[in-house]
């Protein structure tokens, strides 16, 4: 149905034209769905979009063909593109949120493109949306029809995006990135949702995505782009059994595994620069199980560094006529449990148990509502602002989105001096600034970054700049939400390796949040899972993976992509 031969993708950059893909060749049958797995930059996305036409033509040179089977993809006019687009390919951006409009409702921007495409009355387009919506198994069809995208999760505004792709019955679904940084029960209906709507309609499919894991789910073939080239291209099975090339045994070997005990994940490097199987290169990262009840025994002989007592943090949703509340959300509901020096609790659960809201209720950046929360002796909750403000360059936190926690308008080395300074540490920012190029190099960022603006850097680089700051003030405790849920697999394993190493380093204590429970099964000591504001199991992560007592930690490990 589509053939693509010899295509490359050419920007114009200060520097002159870069190569983004480099004379790439693929096919795609008739009901077939293809995965095309890579890191951040290796082409996947771009590829994606010069097959829709999409592409700046001022900023890039494609070359190469693309058939849509008697059809010249390169050679249609803009009209023609425009009328292939939605009725024969669509496409499901990477990025729900920044794909819909804010000011417009789900429901009008699904309905746009239906009477765009399809020339349907007002009405007929409405009652064909809601049918979609239904399709795509959104709750409440009607209600959602009239809501704005920030008014959803993250999974809902994906299947809105899902229903507006398949509002015209194409022939192709491109699906980019389609479930990074969903939770893992949200990307496994996101996938089985695809699956089942592919197979009721008839489609094909690209599934693109930097986790095989995921891929493996869903796809019949697999492509692996590296550096703007097709690496490797085999049936799913045989990618998985007898991975070829030594950038996809990296791929599919730095994913943490629930079958493992590794005391550090491998990465892409560990591969490229040899010829190793994954089975070596785990036996070589592999951490026996002599050392993991010696490092618990040693753990927990000693006294809890923080203390967590019926913590409770609820918000009012609505109030009455004289502003009374009527309703409140129990975002945290009566929570216990301590923290030991150097250990790392991990707390699991899905998007909106409550587990971001109980971090920064421990840090008092959000007031509990009741309980009490002990580190070192001292209440926290019972601190003024002055004494609060003194004792947290022992607890920081490492925010979700690094981002959004960077000052836009300040360089890296003055965000991360900024902390230096309020707390008054060292004599002047001659001395400061000797201690941040200290940190930049400890989380293998270099010199000259200090000088860098925020939106200079990569995910993983920002990630690590988050990661220097909460290190500025030496802490005690540091609370990682979600740190690594939206980086590549590659990047993620060099995060989580770095976190590990600088507890070993700085004797650290974290609470290590994540919606993933590969990753807190990898990284933690004990492992806590949340639902619904409460912690509904707390124990050592192997017995819980391998015993769990409740249906909703069944679920979490069903979810898990596996291989």
């Amino acid at each position: 149905m589509l053939t693509v031969n010899d295509l490359s993708i050419k920007f114009k950059t200060a520097n002159g034209l870069f190569d983004a893909v480099k004379g790439i060749s693929f096919s795609l049958g008739k009901g077939e769905t293809i995965g095309i797995v890579g890191e951040s930059g290796s082409g996947k996305s771009v590829t994606s979009l010069a097959l829709m036409c999409l592409l700046d033509k001022s900023n890039s040179t494609i070359s190469g063909k693309v058939m849509l089977d008697d059809i010249s993809i390169f050679d249609l006019h803009e009209d023609e593109m425009r009328a292939v687009r939605g009725n024969r390919m669509a496409m499901i951006f990477q990025e729900p949120m920044t794909s819909l409009n804010p000011v417009l409702t789900c429901g009008f921007q699904v309905m746009e493109a239906i009477q765009l495409h399809l020339g349907l009355s007002k009405a007929d387009a409405r009652a064909l949306t809601i049918q979609l919506f239904k399709e795509v198994q959104l709750p409440r069809p009607e209600a959602i029809f009239d809501s704005y995208p920030h008014q959803l999760s993250g999974g809902q505004k994906q299947r809105v995006m899902i229903a507006m792709a398949l509002s015209c019955d194409p022939d192709i679904l491109i699906a980019d990135e389609p479930t990074t940084a969903l939770d893992v029960t949200v990307q496994k209906t996101i996938i089985d949702l695809l699956i089942k709507l592919k197979e009721e309609r008839g489609m094909s499919l690209i599934f693109i995505s930097h986790d095989l894991g995921v891929v493996n789910q869903i796809a019949d073939r697999v492509l692996v782009m590296y550096k703007g080239q097709i690496v490797e291209q085999a049936p799913t099975k045989t990618i998985f059994k007898d991975p070829q090339h030594s950038y996809t045994k990296g791929l599919l070997a730095c994913r943490p595994s629930v079958k493992y005990h590794l005391k550090r994940l491998p990465a892409i490097a560990d591969f490229m620069n040899n010829d190793a199987s994954i089975g070596n290169i785990r036996e070589a990262y592999n951490y026996p199980k002599k050392e993991i009840t010696e490092r618990k025994e040693k753990l927990y002989s000693q006294q809890p560094l923080v203390q967590v007592k019926d913590l409770s943090t609820w918000f009012p949703v609505s109030s009455g006529i004289f502003g009374q509340s009527k309703k409140m959300v129990k975002a945290v509901n009566g929570v216990s449990f301590d923290v030991y020096p150097s250990e790392t609790l991990g707390l699991v659960g899905e998007s909106g148990c409550g587990k971001t809201t109980l971090g920064r209720s421990i840090l008092r950046l959000i007031e509990p509502t009741a309980g009490s929360i002990n580190f070192e002796g001292n209440d926290l909750r019972s601190l003024n602002k002055t004494d609060l403000r003194n004792i947290r360059s022992n607890i920081q936190i490492i925010f979700q989105d690094p981002y959004s926690s960077l000052n836009p308008g300040l360089t890296i080395g003055e965000s991360i001096m900024e902390p230096l300074q309020v707390h008054n540490l060292y004599n002047n920012n001659t001395q400061r600034k000797q201690k941040v190029l200290e940190l930049l190099d400890r989380v293998n960022l270099l010199p000259e970054h200090f000088n860098r603006y925020p939106h200079e850097f990569s995910g993983g680089q920002r990630q690590r700049i988050v990661i220097a700051r909460a290190l500025a003030l030496q802490p005690k405790f540091i609370i990682c939400d979600e740190s690594v849920s939206a980086l590549d697999v590659s990047v993620q394993a060099q995060v989580l390796n770095l976190i590990r190493d600088l507890q070993q380093e700085f004797n650290l204590t974290y609470i290590f949040i994540s919606h993933d429970l590969s990753v807190i099964k990898h990284i933690s000591d004990r492992m806590m899972v949340m639902n619904k504001g409460e912690i509904v199991e707390i124990g050592d992560p192997d017995d819980i993976y391998n015993y769990p007592k409740e249906e909703y930690t069944k679920r979490l490990i069903g979810a898990i992509p596996g291989f």
